[in-house]
């Protein structure tokens, strides 16, 4: 009964000291700005509806930003790539139907684990997509 009871205290010990070193997602979570606020800045509609190009799209965009795609998936419409300049600097892209012409594209940065709340990187990415999906509908390489 004896070797129970220290089994018993050993794995509770070795639990608590898992629990108290995994990393608190209150700091990922935590923001300055109103969530709608942030959504709003993040958040872009497209008069297309083609959303293998739109993914293409986001990719190549991604890319002349001087991103590495780390993964893309057709089949959530999402792409994930990190910038690696001085910084260390993840964007998530993600693109859904809205509305039966539309397209909605999120795109969520984060600086190491915390959300990216300014707009400059949101306006640099979402101005390059549209200058590029312009001359994509425009069918200029």
């Amino acid at each position: 009964m004896k070797k129970k009871q220290i089994l018993f205290l050993s794995m509770l010990i070795v639990l608590i000291m898992l629990i108290s070193c995994a990393p608190s997602t209150k700091q990922v979570l935590a923001t300055k700005e109103s969530q709608v606020k942030l959504r709003a800045i993040q958040t872009r509609v497209f008069d297309t509806k083609d959303r293998d190009k739109m993914l293409r799209t986001v990719i190549a965009t991604l890319q002349d930003l001087g991103f590495i795609v780390d993964k893309a998936d057709n089949v959530l419409g999402a792409v994930s790539a990190t910038k690696l300049n001085r910084y260390t600097l993840r964007m998530t892209v993600s693109v859904r139907p809205h509305g039966k012409t539309q397209l909605l594209v999120r795109a969520n940065a984060q600086y190491n684990i915390a959300a990216v709340e300014n707009p400059e990187p949101y306006q640099q990415f979402f101005d390059a997509l549209s200058k590029a999906i312009f001359l994509t509908a425009q069918q200029v390489n």
